[in-house]
Protein backbone atom coordinates (compact mmCIF):
# COMPACT_ATOMS: atom_id res chain seq x y z
CA UNK A 1 0.00 0.00 0.00
CA UNK A 2 2.74 2.46 0.96
CA UNK A 3 4.54 1.80 -2.34
CA UNK A 4 1.37 2.51 -4.31
CA UNK A 5 0.83 5.76 -2.43
CA UNK A 6 4.43 6.78 -3.09
CA UNK A 7 4.14 6.08 -6.82
CA UNK A 8 0.87 8.00 -7.05
CA UNK A 9 2.42 10.87 -5.09
CA UNK A 10 5.45 10.98 -7.41
CA UNK A 11 3.16 10.95 -10.45
CA UNK A 12 1.17 13.88 -9.06
CA UNK A 13 4.44 15.69 -8.31
CA UNK A 14 5.45 15.42 -11.98
CA UNK A 15 2.03 16.70 -13.04
CA UNK A 16 2.27 19.59 -10.54
CA UNK A 17 5.71 20.59 -11.85
CA UNK A 18 4.42 20.53 -15.43
CA UNK A 19 1.43 22.67 -14.46
CA UNK A 20 3.74 25.07 -12.63
CA UNK A 21 5.74 25.58 -15.82
CA UNK A 22 2.78 26.24 -18.12
CA UNK A 23 0.53 28.26 -15.79
CA UNK A 24 2.57 31.44 -16.41
CA UNK A 25 1.28 31.45 -19.96
CA UNK A 26 -2.31 31.97 -18.85
CA UNK A 27 -3.99 35.29 -18.27
CA UNK A 28 -4.50 35.50 -14.51
CA UNK A 29 -7.78 37.29 -14.90
CA UNK A 30 -9.44 34.65 -17.06
CA UNK A 31 -11.89 32.06 -15.72
CA UNK A 32 -9.85 29.22 -17.19
CA UNK A 33 -6.74 30.51 -15.40
CA UNK A 34 -8.57 30.48 -12.05
CA UNK A 35 -9.81 26.93 -12.61
CA UNK A 36 -6.33 25.86 -13.68
CA UNK A 37 -4.85 27.47 -10.55
CA UNK A 38 -7.33 25.64 -8.28
CA UNK A 39 -6.53 22.31 -9.95
CA UNK A 40 -2.81 23.00 -9.53
CA UNK A 41 -3.25 23.75 -5.81
CA UNK A 42 -5.22 20.52 -5.39
CA UNK A 43 -2.60 18.43 -7.21
CA UNK A 44 0.24 20.12 -5.29
CA UNK A 45 -1.45 19.39 -1.96
CA UNK A 46 -2.23 15.77 -2.90
CA UNK A 47 1.29 14.81 -3.95
CA UNK A 48 2.74 16.25 -0.75
CA UNK A 49 0.17 14.45 1.40
CA UNK A 50 0.63 11.10 -0.35
CA UNK A 51 4.43 11.17 -0.20
CA UNK A 52 4.38 12.06 3.50
CA UNK A 53 1.75 9.37 4.18
CA UNK A 54 3.76 6.72 2.32
CA UNK A 55 6.89 7.73 4.25
CA UNK A 56 5.07 7.38 7.60
CA UNK A 57 3.49 4.07 6.60
CA UNK A 58 6.76 2.60 5.35
CA UNK A 59 8.91 3.58 8.32
CA UNK A 60 6.72 4.27 11.33
CA UNK A 61 3.03 3.36 11.67
CA UNK A 62 0.61 1.54 9.40
CA UNK A 63 -3.07 0.71 9.70
CA UNK A 64 -4.06 -2.96 9.56
CA UNK A 65 -7.42 -4.77 9.52
CA UNK A 66 -7.85 -8.22 11.08
CA UNK A 67 -8.81 -10.52 8.17
CA UNK A 68 -9.71 -13.75 9.99
CA UNK A 69 -10.58 -15.33 13.32
CA UNK A 70 -7.17 -16.89 13.99
CA UNK A 71 -6.45 -14.43 16.83
CA UNK A 72 -9.76 -14.70 18.65
CA UNK A 73 -10.50 -13.56 21.30
CA UNK A 74 -7.51 -11.23 21.50
CA UNK A 75 -8.36 -9.71 18.13
CA UNK A 76 -11.47 -10.44 16.09
CA UNK A 77 -12.42 -10.13 12.45
CA UNK A 78 -12.86 -6.51 11.42
CA UNK A 79 -10.76 -5.00 14.20
CA UNK A 80 -8.65 -2.08 12.99
CA UNK A 81 -5.29 -1.40 14.57
CA UNK A 82 -2.07 0.53 14.13
CA UNK A 83 1.17 -1.38 13.66
CA UNK A 84 4.48 -0.10 15.05
CA UNK A 85 6.89 -0.59 12.12
CA UNK A 86 10.04 0.97 13.60
CA UNK A 87 10.33 -0.99 16.85
CA UNK A 88 12.00 -3.92 15.04
CA UNK A 89 14.09 -1.60 12.84
CA UNK A 90 13.84 0.20 9.51
CA UNK A 91 13.97 -1.53 6.16
CA UNK A 92 15.71 -0.02 3.14
CA UNK A 93 12.99 1.12 0.68
CA UNK A 94 12.63 -0.93 -2.53
CA UNK A 95 15.08 -3.53 -1.23
CA UNK A 96 14.30 -7.25 -1.14
CA UNK A 97 17.06 -8.10 1.31
CA UNK A 98 14.70 -7.90 4.29
CA UNK A 99 17.45 -6.45 6.49
CA UNK A 100 16.41 -3.96 9.16
CA UNK A 101 18.47 -1.26 10.83
CA UNK A 102 18.35 0.73 14.10
CA UNK A 103 16.02 -1.75 15.83
CA UNK A 104 14.80 -0.72 19.26
CA UNK A 105 14.49 -4.39 20.18
CA UNK A 106 14.11 -7.83 18.69
CA UNK A 107 10.94 -9.85 18.29
CA UNK A 108 10.14 -11.58 21.59
CA UNK A 109 7.82 -14.45 22.53
CA UNK A 110 4.44 -12.97 23.34
CA UNK A 111 4.64 -10.19 20.74
CA UNK A 112 1.68 -9.89 18.39
CA UNK A 113 3.35 -9.42 15.02
CA UNK A 114 2.20 -8.41 11.54
CA UNK A 115 4.19 -10.03 8.76
CA UNK A 116 4.07 -10.93 5.10
CA UNK A 117 3.03 -14.55 4.91
CA UNK A 118 5.66 -16.86 3.38
CA UNK A 119 5.01 -18.43 0.00
CA UNK A 120 4.42 -21.82 1.68
CA UNK A 121 1.27 -20.35 3.25
CA UNK A 122 -0.18 -19.39 -0.13
CA UNK A 123 -2.16 -21.60 -2.47
CA UNK A 124 -0.65 -22.59 -5.80
CA UNK A 125 -3.05 -20.21 -7.57
CA UNK A 126 -2.02 -17.32 -5.29
CA UNK A 127 1.66 -17.97 -5.94
CA UNK A 128 1.13 -18.02 -9.71
CA UNK A 129 -0.68 -14.68 -9.51
CA UNK A 130 2.04 -13.17 -7.34
CA UNK A 131 -0.41 -12.40 -4.53
CA UNK A 132 1.03 -11.15 -1.25
CA UNK A 133 -0.81 -11.31 2.07
CA UNK A 134 -0.19 -9.94 5.53
CA UNK A 135 -0.83 -12.17 8.54
CA UNK A 136 -1.01 -11.34 12.22
CA UNK A 137 0.00 -13.95 14.80
CA UNK A 138 1.68 -14.20 18.17
CA UNK A 139 5.35 -15.09 18.39
CA UNK A 140 5.73 -18.13 20.67
CA UNK A 141 9.40 -18.96 20.11
CA UNK A 142 12.57 -17.51 18.58
CA UNK A 143 15.71 -18.91 16.95
CA UNK A 144 17.32 -21.73 18.89
CA UNK A 145 14.21 -22.56 20.93
CA UNK A 146 12.89 -26.09 21.08
CA UNK A 147 9.15 -26.22 20.51
CA UNK A 148 6.75 -29.05 21.17
CA UNK A 149 2.99 -29.33 21.53
CA UNK A 150 1.55 -32.18 23.60
CA UNK A 151 -2.22 -32.58 23.61
CA UNK A 152 -2.68 -28.85 22.84
CA UNK A 153 -0.19 -27.79 25.54
CA UNK A 154 2.73 -25.66 24.34
CA UNK A 155 6.24 -26.44 25.57
CA UNK A 156 9.23 -24.21 24.79
CA UNK A 157 12.63 -25.57 25.78
CA UNK A 158 10.79 -28.33 27.67
CA UNK A 159 8.96 -25.76 29.82
CA UNK A 160 5.16 -25.67 29.73
CA UNK A 161 3.96 -22.24 28.61
CA UNK A 162 0.80 -21.22 30.44
CA UNK A 163 -0.40 -19.01 27.62
CA UNK A 164 -3.58 -17.57 29.10
CA UNK A 165 -4.35 -15.78 25.82
CA UNK A 166 -4.68 -19.11 23.94
CA UNK A 167 -8.24 -20.23 23.19
CA UNK A 168 -9.36 -23.79 22.43
CA UNK A 169 -12.83 -24.24 20.94
CA UNK A 170 -12.52 -27.86 19.82
CA UNK A 171 -12.45 -30.43 22.63
CA UNK A 172 -11.15 -33.09 20.27
CA UNK A 173 -7.47 -33.89 20.74
CA UNK A 174 -5.83 -35.40 17.69
CA UNK A 175 -2.91 -37.69 18.42
CA UNK A 176 0.60 -37.13 17.18
CA UNK A 177 1.92 -37.78 13.70
CA UNK A 178 5.24 -39.59 13.43
CA UNK A 179 7.01 -39.05 10.12
CA UNK A 180 8.39 -42.57 9.66
CA UNK A 181 9.70 -42.37 13.22
CA UNK A 182 12.53 -40.09 12.07
CA UNK A 183 12.83 -36.81 13.96
CA UNK A 184 15.37 -35.46 11.45
CA UNK A 185 12.88 -35.89 8.63
CA UNK A 186 10.21 -34.23 10.77
CA UNK A 187 12.42 -31.18 11.35
CA UNK A 188 13.37 -30.96 7.67
CA UNK A 189 9.81 -31.33 6.41
CA UNK A 190 8.57 -28.69 8.84
CA UNK A 191 11.39 -26.24 8.10
CA UNK A 192 10.58 -26.47 4.39
CA UNK A 193 6.89 -25.82 5.01
CA UNK A 194 5.81 -29.26 3.82
CA UNK A 195 3.15 -29.76 6.49
CA UNK A 196 0.69 -27.64 4.50
CA UNK A 197 0.00 -30.76 2.45
CA UNK A 198 -0.63 -32.90 5.55
CA UNK A 199 -4.16 -33.06 7.02
CA UNK A 200 -4.61 -30.58 9.89
CA UNK A 201 -5.26 -33.20 12.63
CA UNK A 202 -1.74 -34.63 12.27
CA UNK A 203 0.06 -31.55 13.61
CA UNK A 204 -2.55 -29.32 15.23
CA UNK A 205 -2.66 -30.75 18.75
CA UNK A 206 0.58 -32.73 18.89
CA UNK A 207 3.57 -31.21 17.19
CA UNK A 208 7.35 -31.46 17.24
CA UNK A 209 9.74 -31.34 18.83
CA UNK A 210 11.46 -28.95 16.42
CA UNK A 211 14.23 -26.39 16.77
CA UNK A 212 13.58 -22.89 15.44
CA UNK A 213 16.27 -22.16 12.81
CA UNK A 214 18.53 -19.12 12.98
CA UNK A 215 16.84 -15.96 11.76
CA UNK A 216 13.34 -17.45 12.13
CA UNK A 217 10.39 -17.38 14.51
CA UNK A 218 7.45 -19.60 15.34
CA UNK A 219 4.11 -17.81 14.98
CA UNK A 220 0.78 -19.12 16.23
CA UNK A 221 -2.73 -17.73 16.38
CA UNK A 222 -4.39 -17.38 19.78
CA UNK A 223 -7.38 -19.30 18.40
CA UNK A 224 -5.25 -22.43 18.45
CA UNK A 225 -7.75 -24.91 17.03
CA UNK A 226 -8.58 -22.71 14.04
CA UNK A 227 -5.34 -21.00 13.09
CA UNK A 228 -3.26 -21.65 10.00
CA UNK A 229 0.18 -20.86 11.38
CA UNK A 230 3.80 -22.00 11.77
CA UNK A 231 2.70 -25.49 12.73
CA UNK A 232 1.76 -25.96 9.09
CA UNK A 233 3.78 -23.60 6.90
CA UNK A 234 6.98 -23.69 8.94
CA UNK A 235 9.18 -21.14 10.70
CA UNK A 236 8.81 -17.50 9.71
CA UNK A 237 11.94 -15.86 8.23
CA UNK A 238 12.93 -12.58 9.89
CA UNK A 239 12.81 -10.74 6.54
CA UNK A 240 9.01 -11.03 6.44
CA UNK A 241 8.47 -9.17 9.73
CA UNK A 242 6.63 -5.87 9.27
CA UNK A 243 5.88 -4.63 12.78
CA UNK A 244 4.32 -5.08 16.19
CA UNK A 245 0.62 -4.55 16.89
CA UNK A 246 0.39 -1.24 18.74
CA UNK A 247 -3.12 0.13 19.23
CA UNK A 248 -6.62 -1.13 18.45
CA UNK A 249 -8.62 1.94 17.38
CA UNK A 250 -11.80 0.49 15.85
CA UNK A 251 -14.44 -0.38 16.87
CA UNK A 252 -14.27 2.31 19.53
CA UNK A 253 -15.76 0.07 22.24
CA UNK A 254 -12.76 -2.25 21.88
CA UNK A 255 -10.00 0.38 21.63
CA UNK A 256 -6.90 -0.33 23.68
CA UNK A 257 -3.14 -0.52 23.62
CA UNK A 258 -2.04 -4.01 22.58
Amino acid sequence: MELKLFIIGCSLFIIAMFMLVIKKYFNNSSLFSKIFKNIYLWVDTCWTTLVIASFIMFFFVQAFKIPSGSMRETLVEGDHLFVNKFIYGFKVPFSNSGKRYAALRNVKPGDIVVFQCPSEALTIAEREKGIKKDYIKRCVAVAGDKVEIKDKKLFVNDVYIKDSYAVFNDFTVFKDFNLNGNNKNYQTFWTRGKFTSIPVPFVRDNFGPVIIPKGHYMMMGDNRDFSFDSRFWGPLPDKYIKGKALFLYWPIKRWRII
